[in-house]
This record gives C-alpha cells, sequence and structure tokens, in this order.
C-alpha cells in the first residue's frame, strides 16, 4: 500500500534565490547559517544527499547518496507560509498577499473592535517577542488586544492566556479571517497566547493560524476526492484553512511532531502524511538564533536517522522547506531562498534533480505516486 511522508521543515532555506534582492534578501542562506556555527552535525541529511545540492557543496557530499537530491525555486510571488506551502502542494500565487508596512486601516480595526469589544494596541510591524515586552503590562491592566504584523501577510492577536482564555482568542482570530477579505485578505491571522507577569511574558506552544482559503483546489483536494487520506501534523490544517484534509493531528513544537509522524506510520493507510515541522522557523529562524536552529536541525537528524528503517516497501518520504528565515540574517523576517529536495524509498534510485523551476513538483511527485491526476504547473520528479 503506498504511502507517502511529506516533512516540510519550516524555513530551512538552501540560498538565496535569483530574486531575492526584490525582497529585501540578497545573500541570504539559512543552512549556511546554520553550518558557520560549527556546531551542525546531520549525518542522515547528508547520508540521503543534502551536501550534494547545488549550492550545499560546502556541507560535504556523498559519493553514493541514499535519495535523489535537489533543490527547487519558489515560483510564487512571495515567501511567507501560506504561499510555500500552497505551492508546495501545486497552488502558485501570482499575485502577493497583501501586507501592511504602515499597520491596518482604522476601518478593519474599528470594526474588530466593535465585534470584539476590546480595544487595540501597537497596529504595526513587530518582533512576536518584543511587543509582549514592550505592550504586555498595557495589555494585562487593560485588556486590549495586541495587534501587530511583520513582513509577511499576517494579523497577528496577541493576548496573555490569563486575560483572554484560549478559545476567545482563537474566537477572536476567527472574527479577524472573516473581516479581512477582499483587497485586506491577509494569508493568516495568528493567535499569539502568552504567558507571564511584571514585564516578563513568553509566548506559549498553543498558537493557531486561521489562513485563507485556497482559491483552486490543491493536491489536497484532489487526493480527498480520489478516497486517499490525507493526515494533516502540525498546521498543515490551518494553512489550508481544513480543505483536503482528511484527519488532523495538532502539535505543539517539533518533537510532538516527529513523533506524530512515527504513530501515523505504524498505521495502515494508502495516501499521504504532510508534516510542518514549525520551531525551526518560529522558535529560531525569527528569533535569530542561529545555534538553536542548528541543534533543531541536529535533533531532527538524529530523529531521521530512527526513522528511516521503519519505512516500508512502498513508503516514498520527501524532506523540503517552504522558504527561508535565516537566522543569521540582521533582519527577523523570512527570506526568499531555494529549498532542498530529498526524495526517499526503495523505489527510488538516488540521483541529481537538479533545480526544479517551482514548488508544485512536490504535489505532481505525490499525486503521480499515488496514481491520482491533478493538475498543476509542477513536474513530477518521479
Amino acid at each position: 500500500m503506498k504511502r507517502v511522508f511529506l516533512i516540510v521543515l519550516d524555513s530551512c532555506g538552501a540560498g538565496a534565490l535569483p530574486d531575492a534582492a526584490a525582497f529585501g534578501d540578497a545573500g541570504a542562506h539559512t543552512l549556511k547559517s546554520c553550518y558557520a556555527t560549527e556546531k551542525l552535525y546531520i549525518p542522515n541529511l547528508k547520508k540521503l544527499g543534502i551536501g550534494n545540492v547545488a549550492g550545499l557543496e560546502f556541507l560535504g557530499g556523498e559519493s553514493r547518496p541514499q535519495a535523489s537530491y535537489g533543490r527547487m525555486a519558489e515560483r510564487s510571488n512571495g515567501k511567507d507560509t501560506t504561499t510555500g506551502h500552497w505551492e508546495l502542494a501545486g497552488l502558485v500565487s501570482d499575485k502577493p498577499m497583501p501586507t501592511y508596512p504602515n499597520g491596518f486601516p482604522t476601518e478593519i480595526l474599528d470594526e474588530f473592535q466593535k465585534r470584539t469589544g476590546r480595544g487595540v494596541l501597537c497596529n504595526k510591524p513587530y518582533s512576536g517577542t518584543e511587543v509582549i515586552r514592550d505592550y504586555g503590562d498595557e495589555h494585562v491592566n487593560t485588556g486590549d488586544l495586541i495587534v501587530y504584523t511583520s513582513a509577511d501577510s499576517v494579523f497577528q492577536i496577541a493576548a496573555h492566556e490569563e486575560v483572554v482564555s484560549l478559545e476567545t482568542l482563537y474566537e477572536y482570530c476567527r472574527i479577524a479571517r472573516e473581516l479581512l477579505c477582499g483587497e485586506h485578505a491577509v494569508g493568516r491571522v495568528i493567535a499569539r497566547p502568552f504567558v507571564g507577569k511584571d514585564g516578563v511574558y513568553t509566548r506559549t506552544a498553543n498558537r493557531r493560524d486561521f489562513s485563507l482559503q485556497p482559491p483552486r483546489n490543491t493536491m489536497l483536494n484532489a487526493l480527498k476526492a480520489a478516497d486517499k487520506a490525507v493526515v494533516a501534523v502540525g498546521k498543515i490544517t490551518d494553512i489550508f484553512a481544513g480543505c483536503g484534509i482528511t484527519e488532523t493531528i495538532f502539535t505543539h513544537g517539533n518533537d510532538e511532531g516527529m513523533q506524530a509522524i512515527e504513530t501515523v506510520a505504524q498505521r495502515t493507510f494508502h495516501g499521504l502524511c504532510f508534516t510542518n515541522l514549525v520551531d525551526f522557523d518560529m522558535v529560531y529562524g525569527h528569533r535569530n538564533n542561529a545555534a538553536g536552529y542548528t541543534q533543531a536541525l541536529n535533533t531532527f537528524d538524529r530523529w531521521l536517522g530512527e526513522f528511516l528503517p521503519q519505512l516500508q516497501n512502498e513508503d516514498l518520504l520527501i524532506i523540503t522547506a517552504d522558504h527561508g528565515c535565516d537566522p543569521g540574517d540582521i533582519s527577523t523576517d523570512h527570506t526568499r531562498e531555494y529549498v532542498p529536495l530529498l526524495v526517499y524509498g526503495n523505489g527510488v534510485i538516488p540521483r541529481d534533480l537538479n533545480t526544479r523551476t517551482t514548488f508544485a513538483d512536490v504535489a505532481a511527485t505525490v499525486c503521480a505516486y499515488l496514481d491520482v491526476k491533478y493538475e498543476t504547473v509542477g513536474a513530477s520528479v518521479l
């Protein structure tokens, strides 16, 4: 029975794309910044062939890699989570999603405050850790919601878990998602709960993303329509607004995500297990923590060495990313980068897949392997 395990190492970029300068990301290279810490130890990824990928030769190539290997360029106009995952699933976004470098317009916030009954603090681009440091006390004292954005197409709401319950915060996000449509249809509304007191606050793992619904069918819709399983691990269901998903396993970070993959692998199913490992991006990339990012990669690699023997004869493993978030960059934003592509399985003849012109090659590959018809600009690597 054919199964595909698609693992997205969130933000694990493989070097700046040719148009990176237009996005303010000239010279960005997430993996090279991790390598520069001199702490990167990923022998299992190297055995698969990650060091054989163009632009990643500094990792050290293998004379006989175990997987097919390459890199992919993003064809969509963006560098965010939603755009990247949609393209991996076959949907290229030609038009960039709206961003708000000067904050959200009055008409949006007025209606949001009317619907929630709460005031709004901040309303400008901000670091997620700094915004709760600077506005946390005022939020706790007044109950006003901390609303902020970033260079990405996001509307983020931060609230203390003892001031606003998680379910209430999620409901506020649903209200914002309903309001942010048309010209203001941001890619994601994100719940950012935190805890702490007296100016010392920490974000919790109870984040939730409320994404825009994909405007057209993705490979997930095609797989579900063909009666194949589509098991979403991590924030995948949120990214696709539940479209095309047959089962959801929400997780709190990489460790739970990797454990969930193992649990799913022990089952009998025909279809796709699609996982996002969020800590690389959320915990380390956005905080410019190259050492932490490196350690997270090392941890994943150790887990990978234990997971590979669990794969069955007809299983296909695809490891990739959705964009970059260079922890050595001067900003804390996502970076416009190539992403690595590793394809492994008993039926895979290891070879150089070269540079693919779109992330949508993943969708074409998954559907071809599972014998499901789906039209996309991508080409199967099979």
